[in-house]
């Protein structure tokens, strides 16, 4: 099976104790349901810095900040997108980039 990169962008950060609570169970309830398949739960990322090909620097991530990532196993490309369909940040607003992993 190939493994495919799950990049998130946007959503939001709760607002209250129980907002981070649900948010949390959904997170989970997600990486549960695709068992095995999770090589790498990844983590949330903070403000981001994107450095352009000239050098110059752009702050807060231009204009698609990342917000986290993980990394996932599936036969093929058309399976991983469907299980990122799934995903909690699509319900906050956000979008998620999958992308086919390579060995060096």
């Amino acid at each position: 099976m190939a493994e495919y990169l799950f990049v998130y962008h946007g959503g939001g950060m709760p607002e209250t104790e129980e907002e981070g609570q649900k948010a949390m169970a959904a997170w989970e309830a997600w990486f549960t349901s695709m068992g095995s398949n999770v090589v790498d739960a990844g983590k949330a990322a903070g403000a981001s810095t994107t450095v352009l090909s000239d050098g110059s620097v752009e702050p807060n991530g231009g204009a698609n900040p990342v917000s986290g990532y993980g990394l996932f196993e599936a036969p093929d490309l058309e399976t991983a997108i469907k299980m990122a369909q799934g995903c909690p940040v699509l319900s906050d607003g956000g979008s998620v980039e999958v992308a086919e992993t390579f060995e060096p």
